[in-house]
């Protein structure tokens, strides 16, 4: 780098410095050396070679010349931020694009700016998001699927490498603050834990600040909740407190920190609540909003939210309503009870989705408030796929009993939970039908990639002085890859070619921005390929056509039933040019186009990391990954730790299984948690209650065993412990081999006897998706309610022991995983 001898003292002066390298250059702000100058880099490196001291050193100070590096700023006019997406809404939930349920301040972005009529998900929660922050594809940044069921392909493996950077990591570079709100799916499941590593978590993918939570769901009475990457905890549940409206506090509270700190710092605020994704949990007040209003039932409000996008314009004029399939049942064939119930859950939904949008309007309002909204990009997607049909054709309380396969309740069970629907005492999702109803006017719902009901997602966007046709619709073909390239524009930042010496994969996506002007409302798209899968439900757009595979079997059977074979798929063809919502299959008249489009799939798939095809689900939730406790069978602990992910804990999941807790209990007795994994939806705990031992198991809520003195064994421990070292020793023999079966529990002290018990089942697949193992403590909920949280153990926990049998499968289990990973090889 050349010499500056010289200050030059008008700051609005832009000087070209080249680098050392000789191939980048920095645009330079200011007077060089100065604590005030700037740069804009071209970004093609990031981060950029740091500049040389251009100042002079001496012997002495006062003969020395001092010189600043340039403060790293995105080229002039480059906007704020703020990107947005919601959980688990198909195309018919948002009152934006005709649904029942208002949402105002998708409203407001959509009047200051554009609705987007053929915008595009992957039918699936850390797959879209994967998607989103990197403009990729998803199974080019390793997420063909949730994290969860990842395999050890590139594909699969739900690791986005350092070859993909994300928009986070290329705004930060470019000058940006970058940070994150809401929900982290993108983080690979045995990385949760305090051990890290951290370059997975959203502070070690470009996002300076997260505040939210890990995995698909949490309870927003309880939540899991994380700031970067410390875990908030003990978490004790506080009068009136829920998590959508924390987010935004978050959010608003960080924005203003930032504007008061740095104003000239342009903003990139990743806004990403859970709602509407189980479980439903709005406030109450939101509830009675939508007291009655869905009595009509899910026909005639589907026919209602049909008429609406035509009115709207939302769906073109010659749209047919596709018909309403034979697999869920009609509205009135339905007793008075479950008319009652059903609309009950839908109440709760709608609810939750417009609590969110509010909360969401909030941190929009924070963005005017401090007189930055004219200058600020938002984007605003209506969900990260189609409505889900998780919670069984009948919904259910507690959605930890569909995800354990079991899909019928007892109508009195669910009865028994209509007041409390959706409050702290449920875990609650609603029937597949209303599902459905929402992804109007589409078929198929979440987890089907190969229909736009799983994949069409309402999406506005606004940018004041830059889209020239406020309130507009636009109907290109576009797909959520296509967000980051969009941004990038926007703000005049390139792609990078390297980040921290690593060579890129390309963007796959494209700028949506050409939308943005008047005079290209009806440009044609530039997008005119596109490929879908999840679960081999495959789909491919290309120039209006559409070919897709039916699915053989229904999401809502949560993996349950018998799959056929890959290449046994049926296929479907249609024009959607003509035909917006796939209504008329035209395969049989084409073949010649179907295998056009089918051969195109596969070389798309090819590009991008999809193969091998793979439609199991229990043999990927069940295959070995890399982990912690990956092999082990014994695990020892002692003191008081709370928060250990329930990836991080032994699994005592259809096994056979001992725990040994060597205790000291003080002078004046001891009571309280000595382990405990699990909470109100399902779990286990051991613990002292008033002196005396006590081992719970929680059957998802619908039961709950005790082992006691006095209680199904004989009362050989009727006074509490007394003072001095004790062992308590939980063993319990498995029935397996199988998921779910039952088994015997024996509760000793010291030796003797305290209870035996043998129970009919146990829970079979998950046991808890956010609680902890926590030992010494209980932290969210509890697993019955005879003693209160945090329930410190109040004497001293020497030793605490787990020793696992092995994971008891029946032959046929056995065959099928065996056979599902020799065909992923194959």
């Amino acid at each position: 780098m050349s010499k500056i001898t010289s200050f030059l003292s008008s700051s609005s002066i832009l000087l070209c410095v080249s680098l050392a390298s000789g191939a980048l250059a920095q645009q330079i702000t200011g007077t060089p050396g100065s604590p005030s100058a700037t740069t804009t880099i071209d970004g093609k490196q990031l981060p950029p070679e740091p500049p040389k001291f251009d100042g002079v050193i001496k012997e002495d100070a006062k003969d020395s010349k001092p010189y600043w590096p340039p403060s790293v700023v995105p080229p002039k006019g480059a906007p704020n931020v703020l990107l947005i997406m919601t959980d688990d809404q198909g195309y018919g939930v948002s009152g934006t694009f005709g649904g029942v349920i208002p949402t105002p301040s998708m409203d407001r972005i959509a009047k200051a700016g554009l609705r987007y009529t053929e915008f595009h998900s992957t039918a699936l929660c850390s797959p879209t998001r994967a998607a989103l922050i990197t403009g990729r594809n998803h199974h080019s940044v390793g997420y063909g699927v949730i994290g969860e069921m990842s395999t050890g392909y590139p594909g699969y493996d739900s690791v986005i490498g350092p070859e993909s950077a994300t928009i986070g990591t290329i705004l930060r570079d470019n000058g940006y603050a970058t940070s994150w709100f809401g929900k982290n799916h993108n983080t690979p499941t045995y990385l949760y834990s305090a051990a890290g590593p951290f370059d997975q978590w959203p502070v070690g993918m470009g996002f300076q600040y997260f505040y939210g939570f890990m995995g698909g769901e949490t309870d927003q009475w309880t939540p899991y909740l994380y700031r970067n990457t410390t875990q908030i905890f003990p978490w004790i549940g506080k009068p009136g407190y829920n998590l959508t409206t924390d987010m935004a506090d978050e959010a608003i509270s960080y924005m203003n920190g930032l504007n008061a700190a740095a104003p000239d710092t342009p903003f990139f605020l990743y806004y990403v609540p859970g709602g509407t994704h189980s479980p439903h949990q709005p406030k109450k007040e939101w509830i009675e909003k939508f007291k009655g209003k869905f009595d009509i039932g899910w026909e005639k409000m589907r026919d209602q939210i049909f008429a609406n996008q035509k009115r709207l314009g939302v769906i073109p004029a010659n749209t047919q309503l596709t018909p309403w399939p034979d697999s869920l049942p009609k509205w009135d064939s339905l007793s008075f009870v479950q008319k009652k119930l059903y609309a009950r859950e839908a109440e709760v939904f709608a609810a939750y989705a417009a609590y969110t949008d509010n909360e969401i309007g909030r941190v929009i309002q924070a963005v005017e408030d401090m007189g930055k909204l004219d200058n600020t990009l938002i984007i605003y997607i209506s969900g990260d796929n189609g409505t889900s049909a998780e919670g069984t054709l009948e919904g259910t309380p507690n959605q930890m009993t569909a995800y354990n396969g079991i899909l019928k309740l007892p109508e009195t069970e669910l009865m028994l939970h209509y007041e409390d629907w959706g409050s702290e005492k449920t875990y609650p999702h609603m029937s597949v039908a209303w599902s459905w109803a929402f992804d109007t006017p589409f078929k198929w719902t979440k987890q089907v990639a190969s229909h736009f009901g799983g994949t069409r997602q309402g999406m506005v966007i606004s940018w004041p002085g830059h889209i020239t046709d406020a309130g507009g619709i636009r109907t290109q073909f576009h797909h959520i890859i296509d967000i980051v390239p969009t941004i990038l524009e926007a703000a005049g930042i390139q792609a990078p070619a390297t980040v921290n010496g690593i060579t890129q994969k390309p963007i796959e996506g494209v700028s949506m921005a050409y939308t943005f002007d008047k005079a290209n409302a009806n440009a044609p798209s530039k997008r005119d390929t596109q490929y879908f899968e999840m679960f081999a439900n495959r789909g491919i757009y290309h120039d209006g056509w559409y070919a897709c595979t039916t699915p053989p079997v229904p999401p809502w059977l949560l993996g349950t039933a018998k799959l056929p074979e890959i290449n046994d798929y049926k296929w479907e063809l249609y024009n959607i040019a003509d035909d917006y919502s796939q209504y008329n299959d035209v395969a049989d008249k084409n073949p010649d186009k179907l295998r056009e489009l089918q051969a195109l799939f596969l070389t798309e798939a090819g590009k991008y990391q999809v193969l091998p095809l793979d439609n199991s689900i229990l043999p990927r939730i069940v295959t070995p990954r890399p982990s912690a406790t990956a092999g082990r069978t014994v695990f020892t602990y002692s003191g008081e730790n709370a928060g250990i992910p329930d990836g991080n804990a032994p699994s005592i999941l259809n096994k056979d299984y001992t725990i040994t807790a060597e205790v000291t209990v003080p002078k004046g007795g001891a009571e309280g948690m000595i382990v405990t994994l699990g909470g109100r939806f399902g779990g286990y705990a051991l613990y002292l209650l008033n002196g005396k031992p006590v081992f719970v198991y929680n059957l998802l809520d619908l039961e709950r065993y005790r082992w006691e003195a006095g209680v199904g064994g004989r009362d050989l421990f009727s006074d509490a412990l007394k003072p001095g070292k004790h062992t308590i020793v939980f063993d319990f023999k498995y029935n397996g081999p199988g998921p779910g079966k039952g088994g015997t529990g024996v509760l000793t002290v010291d030796g003797k006897l305290v209870a035996a018990k043998t129970i009919p089942h146990t829970i079979p697949f998950l046991m808890a998706i956010d609680e902890t193992f926590d030992i010494g403590s209980d932290t969210r909920t509890a697993v019955d309610d005879s003693y209160k949280l945090p329930f410190r153990f109040t004497g001293k926990i020497d030793k605490l022991m787990y020793k696992l049998g092995p994971e008891q499968m029946t032959n046929d289990e056995q065959k099928l995983i065996r056979h599902a990973l020799e065909r992923a090889r194959d």
